[in-house]
C-alpha cells in the first residue's frame, strides 16, 4: 500500500491507492495521531507527503511517533510527474492520488527525516528578521521625509532583534560540545565569518558525514550538465539548501578578494574567460568540500596550494 497525503492548512486528503477513494481528515493533533496509528496497523510500503512550507510538520511528527515509512518530496517533482502521466488538473483529492501513484511508480527511498532543532528554528527566525531589515532599508531610500524617522526606528528595532537571535544561537552552540568544536574549526577558515558558521551549523548537520560529491549536491553547488547530441549546454546549479548556498556565496565573494588560497584560483578562472558568478560558485564548492573534510577529520585549516 502506497499512501498519498495532500496537506493543507485545515485538513489532509488521504489516498491509500491511486484509484481508490480519498478521505478527508481534520488537521487537529488528535486527528493526526489517530490517522498515523491507523495507517501503521496496515503497514504501508511508503507514505508520500509534499513539503508545504511547514503545514506538514505536525503530521510528520505523528508519523514518526507511529513508525511510518514517510517520504517527504518536493512539490515541483510530483507536479512534473503528474504532467508526465497526463494529469493536468489539480485539486486536493487529485494531488493525494498523484502522491500515491508517485510512491508506487517511483518508489523514492525512505530516509530519516530531519527534525527541526532549536538551532535550526533560530536560524529560520534570523532569516525572517534579516529579510524584514532589508525590506525596510529599501523603503527608507525612497520614503518621504515625514515617515523616514519611523522607518529608521523600526530598522533599529529589527537589527537589535537580529543581534539577540545571534546571541541565542551562540549560546546553543556553546552548550553542545560537538557543535562548539565544529564552530572553532570553521571560524578558523579565512573569509568564513560568524554568520556563515551559524548557517552551516544550523542548516547543514550532514557536514563531515557524507562524501564531497554528496555534500555539494546537498547544498546545490554541483553543476548540472545540459548536453544533447553535439550541443554542449551551459552548466548550472540549483536545488539544495538555499540558505547554505547563499551563506557560502557571500563567503566566496570575500575569499575571492582576501583568501590566499582562493584568490589566485578566482583570478585564474576569470583570466580563462569564466563569468564572475561561475567563478564564485566554483570557490563556494571548493570551500564546502574543504570544510566537509575539516569536520570529518577534526582538522584545522591548513592553507595549501
Amino acid at each position: 500500500m502506497y499512501v498519498g497525503i495532500d496537506v493543507s492548512k485545515n485538513h489532509l486528503d488521504v489516498a491509500e491507492s491511486p484509484s481508490g477513494p480519498v478521505r478527508r481528515v481534520d488537521s487537529s493533533p488528535t486527528a493526526l495521531r489517530k490517522l498515523a496509528k491507523s495507517l501503521a496497523t496496515r503497514h504501508p510500503e511508503r507514505v508520500i507527503v509534499e513539503a508545504t512550507g511547514g503545514y506538514e510538520r505536525p503530521f510528520l511528527e505523528a508519523a514518526a511517533a507511529a513508525g511510518l515509512p514517510v517520504v517527504l518530496v518536493n512539490p515541483r517533482r510530483t507536479r512534473r510527474f503528474a504532467q508526465a502521466v497526463g494529469i493536468l488538473a489539480k485539486t486536493d483529492p487529485i494531488d493525494a492520488k498523484i502522491l500515491s501513484l508517485f510512491g508506487e511508480r517511483i518508489q523514492p527511498p525512505v530516509r530519516r527525516l530531519r527534525q527541526p532543532t532549536e538551532l535550526s528554528n533560530l536560524a529560520a527566525r534570523r532569516r525572517q528578521l534579516v529579510s524584514m531589515v532589508v525590506s525596510e532599508k529599501n523603503r527608507l531610500r525612497l520614503a518621504p521625509k515625514s515617515i523616514r524617522r519611523e522607518i529608521a526606528s523600526l530598522i533599529r528595532i529589527l537589527e537589535s532583534r537580529v543581534e539577540k537571535v545571534n546571541a541565542r544561537m551562540d549560546e546553543v552552540v556553546e552548550r553542545d560540545d560537538d557543535l562548539s568544536q565544529q564552530r572553532k574549526l570553521l571560524i578558523g577558515v579565512p573569509s568564513v565569518g560568524e554568520g556563515a558558521v551559524r548557517v552551516l551549523l544550523a542548516d547543514l548537520p550532514e557536514l563531515g558525514q557524507v562524501t564531497r560529491r554528496e555534500i555539494a549536491s546537498l547544498v546545490g553547488v554541483a553543476p548540472f550538465a545540459r548536453d544533447s547530441g553535439l550541443k554542449r549546454g551551459k552548466r548550472s546549479v540549483g536545488g539544495g539548501r538555499a540558505s547554505v548556498r547563499c551563506a557560502l556565496y557571500m563567503a566566496a565573494m570575500n575569499a575571492a578578494r582576501f583568501n590566499p588560497v582562493y584568490r589566485p584560483f578566482y583570478r585564474r578562472l576569470i583570466a580563462a574567460g569564466k563569468p564572475p558568478k561561475v567563478a564564485l560558485i566554483a570557490i563556494a564548492r571548493r570551500m564546502l568540500v574543504a570544510l566537509n573534510a575539516m569536520i570529518r577529520d577534526r582538522s584545522e585549516w591548513a592553507p595549501t596550494t
